[in-house]
Parts: structure tokens; C-alpha cells; sequence
């Protein structure tokens, strides 16, 4: 889990969000899909899509990383699947949550629940 503001109590390791994070959504990096710093200001190694975590601080007030294409990466697949707080708009994939609802969420879950989210239509969500 991470997040620009302090840990809210979670259950999980947390990461504070500054300056020069990001989630690396260029899929021919060999950092596709994962967490990278780098030197405040300075030039990425890999194309940026999304930005600068640390310049979305509504939405990453805290978030957690849902393991989506994350085990094997497959280059182009999908990347930067988070839960996060809602802005208000539709996303691109991730799911959002009003901060209140987030942080009640974050702190509910444990690891040793093994704790899953499942996106997709109720068939697709009916095979499993």
C-alpha cells in the first residue's frame, strides 16, 4: 500500500508517495508494471504514461496495488491497477472508493486473509 498522506492504520506495508515515484506503464521497460523512483525532476529511463504519483494527490492520497497483470508481467497487458480514492471521474481501470469508504477498507484488510478483488461482468465472476 502507499499513499501521499501518512499510513491511516493498514495492515499491509505502506510507502509514502513523494516526489519522482511512479508506476511504470511503459511496456517495453524491463520496470513494466512496478513501482520506480527516481531523482526528483529528472528524466525518467522509461516513457511515462501516468504521471508522477506524487502530482495526484487526491486520488493517491492512499491507495493499494490490485495484483492484476502482476504474475508473470506480460508486457502490454495491463499496468498501474490500483484502488484508490475517487475523483469524482471514471477511471482507467482501477476502482475508487470515497476517501472515508477507502481508508475503512484498507484498514480492514489483511494479508493473512489473503484478500482478493475481482473486476468483471457477474458471468465472468461466476466462473470462479
Amino acid at each position: 500500500m502507499y499513499g501521499l498522506a501518512p499510513n491511516p492504520g493498514v495492515g499491509y506495508p505502506y510507502r509514502r508517495v513523494r516526489c519522482g515515484d511512479w508506476w511504470v506503464e511503459d511496456a517495453k521497460s524491463p520496470y513494466y508494471n512496478q513501482f520506480r523512483r527516481t531523482p526528483c525532476g529528472s528524466r525518467t529511463p522509461f516513457k511515462t504514461v501516468g504521471g508522477d504519483l506524487s502530482k495526484s494527490p487526491t486520488a493517491y492520497r492512499h491507495f493499494a496495488v490490485i495484483g492484476f497483470n502482476t504474475n508473470p508481467v506480460v508486457p502490454g497487458l495491463g499496468s498501474g491497477i490500483f484502488l484508490h480514492v475517487s475523483t469524482g471521474r471514471p477511471t482507467l481501470g482501477c476502482v475508487s472508493l470515497a476517501l472515508p469508504d477507502l481508508v475503512a477498507t484498507l484498514r480492514w484488510l489483511r494479508p493473512s486473509s489473503s484478500p482478493l478483488i475481482a473486476i468483471g461482468t457477474r458471468a465472468m465472476l461466476r466462473q470462479y
